[in-house]
């Protein structure tokens, strides 16, 4: 396996890792994601295509690509980070699970299956003061890092 090809793997695998947790948040811990939370999964799931196809075709445009979508939820991930700091306003669609349309029957019919408004600016989880946007971030910045040096490498 050549340098290159290794550290396309890393990156891509660590995009697959990161949306991997996303989901297993989402499904096993229960913790619904927001808007920007979703937003941040796309360039990943990219990442983890262009790495596919970098594998098996090489070259230099498709790592740097691959360090575009890193970059991109990096910056996803900032924004998100700072609405959840309360450092700038989210976008309007950052609650999800509206009542709106719904009657004050439907919201005390407990047999109603309501989902729960989850919104951009509240923090659901973190760790060493870093919220999950924080450390996607931290971590997509890192990936940007190797699908540079996988580009160097072609």
């Amino acid at each position: 396996m050549t340098r290159q090809r290794f550290l396309v793997l890393i990156a891509s695998g660590g995009s697959a890792a990161l949306l991997l947790g996303a989901l297993g948040f989402q499904y096993l811990g229960g913790l619904a994601p927001c808007p920007l939370c979703i937003l941040q999964r796309w360039p990943h799931l990219a990442a983890v295509l262009i790495g596919a196809l970098a594998l098996w075709l090489g070259g230099r445009l498709l790592p740097l690509l691959g360090a575009l979508a890193a970059l991109t939820t990096a910056g996803i991930g900032l924004f998100h980070a700072g609405v959840e700091l309360k450092w700038w306003e989210g976008l309007q669609s950052c609650s999800s699970g509206s009542i709106a349309g719904l009657s004050a029957a439907d919201l005390l019919d407990p047999s109603k299956d309501i989902a729960a408004v989850v919104r951009c600016d509240a923090i659901a989880w973190q760790m060493f003061g870093l919220s999950m946007a924080g450390w996607n971030m931290v971590i997509s910045l890192g990936l940007a890092l190797v699908w540079l040096a996988a580009a160097r490498r072609a």
